[in-house]
């Protein structure tokens, strides 16, 4: 029998003992008869003296003591507060097991409480990753952490069955089972503290992946709300636009265009994912604002395609009447000239009254375009209008420029000469230029234009010598000298 249950007989002796005050005294742990008494066990009628003693002896107990004499009472007393119902404390060596195995237990308890925040702060930043980052880097982090979660697990169970298989607050705790549960505590916590070591490791090696992630989770709502609010200022602005009289029914169904897209950013990055939410907020935010800035600049496009139908219309008119110069321009070029100096111009008269009357057609088709608001049409239209015009300007400007350059050289060929000549020997001084030999990639071609000018020269002799050949070989010259010019300074610049 242990100490604990030792002390309930002790409670039955004290009782026994005041009884032997008057009839001699009985043993404790034993009857009156003197038979022994087993604790949970049966006993005759004869031993009621202790078991009634637990029941109903506390009022004779209290009249004996008032009844003894004071030397008695005094030496009843320890006797009865050593009696049944007190508790045990450990003492010295057993309360220090209990103490420690509290110590371990509150020990893992933080380890546990750690592990868990921790934990939960790192299940957050991988469904951070989850929601942006779907590549094979972004899976394999989940995996991962899956594969922790299950270690967590076993630790975890581990910790809770060593919390859950010893009551420390127990009143008859055994010495040797306080030491058992200080151990397996420890143990657990040591798990609990490992595992929380390789949850940090994890989470610090997720630093890029997560930085990454949450860059774009921080642009989300900003770039969703400016896409929002660039549609607003596209249908506001062609809202203005129409209210001065202007369709803009293209920009209309533009802006149309864009409402699914609207749509699918409402319904937002949970049903979409981060990535291409991000994406479509900035096409939405591209051509909404493209809208409006065409819509803005509608009134001031209208008031252009206005100004730019009577400039080319005027124009018209007055290369019309240039035209009509060309012919007695290329009469006084045959009639003073050889054919190789005119005959390539002999269709601009015809060509020029061509161009012009379908310059005027598209005059008219780009009016049209402008009072129905079809601006692009109208816009198209102009661009052709001007091309035409601009060919048969050229056309028309070279008669007359023909006409004055072969004028000048029957006049003075020398002048063309010397400019071209001049032009020769600069190129000559650039390729000699710190040099004992030109180089033969530049000497060969100045050697070849010399050659050339000198056959042109030649070819101004006799009777109706071809001036409009002199002057396109002079020119070719001047061209390759200028080449020659251009590549020596650029090799010497670049070996600078």
């Amino acid at each position: 029998m242990t100490a604990t249950h030792a002390r309930p007989e002790a409670g039955a002796g004290g009782s026994s003992a005041v009884q032997s005050g008057q009839g001699g005294q009985v043993l404790p742990g034993r009857h009156a008869s003197g038979r022994s008494r087993i604790p949970g066990g049966r006993g005759d009628s004869r031993g009621r003296g202790v078991a009634g003693g637990r029941r109903g002896s506390g009022g004779r107990d209290l009249l004996a003591l008032i009844l003894l004499p004071v030397p008695l009472v005094l030496a009843a007393l320890p006797a009865a507060f050593a009696g049944g119902g007190t508790r045990r404390w450990f003492g010295g060596r057993g309360e220090n097991q209990r103490a420690e195995a509290q110590a371990a237990k509150d020990a893992a308890a933080e380890a546990f409480y750690d592990l868990d925040s921790a934990q939960r702060d790192l299940r957050i930043s991988i469904e951070t990753i989850n929601a942006v980052d779907g590549s094979s880097r972004g899976r394999k982090a989940s995996e991962d952490f899956a594969a922790l979660g299950r270690r967590i697990d076993e630790v975890s169970h581990t910790y809770i069955t060593a919390v859950d298989s010893h009551d420390l607050d127990r009143d008859d705790l055994e010495p040797a089972v306080a030491s058992r549960a200080r151990t397996e505590l420890t143990r657990a916590r040591d798990d609990l503290v490992r595992v929380k070591g390789e949850l940090d490791r994890f989470a610090q090696g997720l630093g890029p992946l997560l930085g990454s992630a949450e860059t774009q989770l921080a642009r989300l709502a900003p770039a969703v709300e400016r896409a929002r609010q660039a549609l607003l200022g596209a249908s506001n602005a062609l809202d203005t636009v129409r209210a001065a009289g202007l369709r803009a029914d293209e920009l209309a169904g533009r802006l149309a265009a864009l409402a699914p897209e609207l749509t699918k950013l409402n319904q937002g990055a949970g049903k979409h994912g981060v990535a291409e939410t991000l994406q479509r907020a900035d096409v939405v935010l591209r051509d909404a604002e493209a809208l409006r800035t065409e819509a803005e600049r509608l009134p001031e496009r209208a008031a252009e395609i206005d100004r730019r139908l009577v400039s080319l219309r005027t124009r018209a008119q007055a290369l019309t009447t240039r035209a009509g110069s060309v012919e007695p321009v290329l009469s006084e070029l045959r009639r003073r000239f050889s054919a190789a100096c005119w005959q390539d111009l002999q269709p601009v008269p015809e060509q020029a009254a061509v161009n012009v009357t379908q310059a005027e057609e598209k005059l008219a088709e780009a009016a049209k375009a402008r009072d129905e608001q079809r601006w692009a049409d109208a816009t198209s239209r102009l661009s052709t209008v001007r091309a035409l015009l601009n060919a048969t300007d050229e056309a028309v400007s070279a008669a007359g420029d023909r006409l004055r350059q072969l004028n000048a050289v029957a006049k003075d060929p020398q002048q063309e000469i010397e400019r071209t000549r001049f032009a020769v020997r600069d190129a000559q001084r650039l390729a000699m230029a710190g040099r004992h030999t030109p180089d033969p990639r530049h000497a060969r071609p100045l050697d070849d234009s010399v050659a050339r000018l000198e056959r042109a020269i030649a070819g101004l002799e006799g009777r109706h010598p071809d001036y409009w050949h002199f002057l396109t070989e002079t020119e070719a010259v001047r061209q390759t000298a200028a080449r020659v010019v251009s590549d020596i300074r650029e090799e010497r610049g670049g070996g600078a």
